[in-house]
Formats: C-alpha cells, structure tokens, sequence
C-alpha cells in the first residue's frame, strides 16, 4: 500500500473554522515507549456531563496533526459536544503506520492495545460516555477503525471508514461481540486502495457484505442519489443503506463514483475530491445514533457456559453448554441468509450436521428463553 502523504501545512490557512474549543497535545507510555496524540476539547464539553468520544486515526505516511485538520470534526463537536482524539501512529518501513496486519505484515506493535491504554487515559481524565466510543479515519486509519471493530468489540460502538477496507486478516479473524454499525466512505478511481480490492486488501462490496451479514441487515440495500451540489469536481456520490439489523444497526456506503483516495467535503481543493457531501458532518450524523448498551445484548459464545467445537469445521460442529440451552438458533451466511433453524429445549450439547454448506464463513446465532443473543463466526473448510 503506497503511503498516504498529506501537504495539508498548505492547507491550513483556508480552514474557514476558527477554533473555539481546546486542543491538547499529550503522550502515555505503552511498551516502554511514549506514543503521542492530540485531544480536541470542545466549547461545550461540560465535566459534569459524559461526552461521547471519537478516534480519529491518521493514513498511513501521514500524522495526527494532519488528520486533526484534514478530517476536521471540531466545528460538529463543539455544536454536538463530543471529544476527538487523533493518535499518532509509530514508524515502519519508512512512514508512519497502524499494525492492521496483512500490508503492514512484521510490525509488532501492539496499535490495539496502545488504543484501549489511550482509552483507559482518557477516561481517568474526562468525563468519557463509554457507551458513545466511536472510530474513524482515513485510509490505513480507516483500517484501524476496522480492525478495532473486530479486536475492541466490546469497547468500540460504531466505526466509520473514509478510504480504507479491511486485510484479509483482519477480515478472516473478525469476531466482535455485537451488532456493529458501520459507514463506508471510498471513491471508484480510489489508486491507493482499490474499490475493487486486490491480494492485500478485501473489497469494498465484502466489506458491506461481511458487516451487514454480521448485523443481519436486509440483504438488499436502499439506494439514493446524493445531489450533484457541485459538478467541478468531477464525481458524483450513491448512497447505499442496509437497513433492520440487529438492535437497530444499520450499515451505509457513500460510493464516490469518480472519486479518489481523498476526504470528501475538505475545504482545501485535492485532485479527486468530492463536495457534494461532507464526510465529517456525515460520519458524526451517522454515530450519533448508536449506543453500546443497545447493542451489547450481543454476547461472544465462546465464554466457560457454551463452546463451538470443531472450528474451523469440515463437515459437522457440535454446541456445548455447561448448563441446559433453552431457546432457538439460526445458522446464517455472510449475507445474512437463514441456511438452519431450530429450538433448543433443554440439551446440553447439539451436534450440526453442516455437510451441504459450501467452504466459507457462517454465523451462529442463538436466542435464549430472556431474548438475549449469542452470536459466533464459523469457517467452513
């Protein structure tokens, strides 16, 4: 993946914004080494009030400065009251990066534990609401955002991506623990990060066919044509929603057709930009619909009570349970289809003949007598 390098120094001075807020630039150490980030503070964050707060992780090449301007939200959180921390990434391979695996395959820092440290620092500080903690960025951030999905689940209430996807490892290992709404942002003449995708990185339709699979959206998205605001820029944007998953989840797609590896709605002009929407304003109009609480029904299954075993599985898998299973359970495909469904009265352990299934990923779900549900990925070889 070709580094992302921003001349946004240049752009500084047509940031039509004046800041109100307080940006603090601080460091925590995490593995013996100081790693540094940026805090933006909003005017109207109150301590006697939790606030919600959003990652917002630089591209690759790039640096917390950079994104802190480029993927501006200080004018949507001083109105809408939340924080936004920018962490700096460390450097591999020449540039700056995020360990996501796959591209960046050899790095050894530990990027997700530097997050929840990061995390757990701001929380002692600020009034944090840990139901309203969200991630975003741009490209490899973009990325991160993904992969903190998978690898933070039970911290991390929404995601938003502006030019990234997701590794194959990342992709292949992914199991949060709930309904996890996510918003994709990507161009078609993306160089960087193919649309399309390639060896190194999945594509964009697997990426909304693996979270609204996993969110049991409605297979078939609700389509919408942003308006052509601005013709200058050459691209124009569909609007792509997965509607009815799990605990109100939903997952978008803004598709830039025509667009590049850029931040749509920059008020700083880059070849392939689009300004017939803003990503900033969009993303935060997206988060704010979503808290943890009501999405943590969700349970990992793979806790002392219930085990899946063989998985990955050729042929069979069985369900056991510490204690007598009452309830129903579903066995569905990457895009949400039902393949089996049956009741549990009762037993201990279940064995599921899953002979018929082509090789893949599938998702256990099992809802108990309280409507709690257990949710689990399976991989057939």
């Amino acid at each position: 993946m070709r580094n992302f390098i921003l001349l946004v120094f240049m752009a500084i001075s047509f940031v039509n914004y004046s800041q109100q807020g307080t940006t603090i630039t601080d460091s925590i150490m995490h593995d013996g080494a100081y790693r540094s980030y940026i805090i933006y503070i909003p005017v109207s964050y109150n301590a006697s009030t939790a606030a919600p707060l959003v990652f917002n992780f630089h591209g690759r090449g790039s640096n917390a400065i950079q994104q802190y301007y480029y993927g501006d939200f200080r004018e949507i959180a001083d109105t809408a009251g939340f924080l936004v921390v920018h962490p700096e990434g460390t450097v591999y391979q020449g540039g700056t990066h995020w360990n996501v695996g796959g591209f960046v395959g050899g790095s050894t820092i530990d990027d997700v534990g530097f997050t929840e440290a990061l995390l757990d620092t701001l929380i002692n500080q600020y009034n944090i609401n840990q139901a309203r903690i969200y991630s975003t960025g741009m490209s490899n951030g973009g990325y991160m955002s993904f992969h903190l999905a998978c690898e933070l689940s039970s911290r991390i209430t929404a995601v938003a991506s502006v030019t990234g996807s997701m590794t194959p490892y990342t992709y292949s290992m992914c199991n949060p623990l709930h309904p996890t709404p996510v918003l994709q942002v990507h161009g078609t003449l993306d160089a960087t990060v193919p649309y399309n995708g390639d060896t190194w990185t999945q594509s964009i339709d697997e990426v909304l066919t693996y979270w609204s699979g996993h969110n049991q959206c409605d297979t078939n998205p609700t389509i919408s044509d942003i308006p052509n605001s601005n013709p200058l820029d050459q691209s124009t944007v569909k609007k792509y929603v997965y509607n009815n998953g799990l605990y109100g989840s939903t997952v978008e797609h803004f598709k830039v057709i025509g667009g590049g590896h850029t931040w749509p709605g920059f008020s700083f002009g880059i070849a392939g930009t689009n300004y017939d929407m803003d990503a900033s304003i969009e993303i935060w109009r997206f988060f704010s619909q979503y808290d943890l609480n009501a999405l943590s029904s969700l349970k990992e299954i793979s806790t002392p009570e219930i085990t899946i075993s063989p998985n990955p599985f050729k042929e069979s898998f069985s369900i056991s349970s510490s204690k007598p299973m009452f309830g129903n359970y579903s066995l569905i495909d990457a895009t949400g289809k039902k393949l089996l469904s049956n009741q549990v009265a009762g037993e201990t352990q279940l064995n599921i003949n899953a002979k018929m299934l082509d090789k893949g990923i599938y998702y256990l779900v099992f809802y108990s007598e309280q409507n709690e549900l257990v949710s689990h990925k399976l991989i057939k070889q």
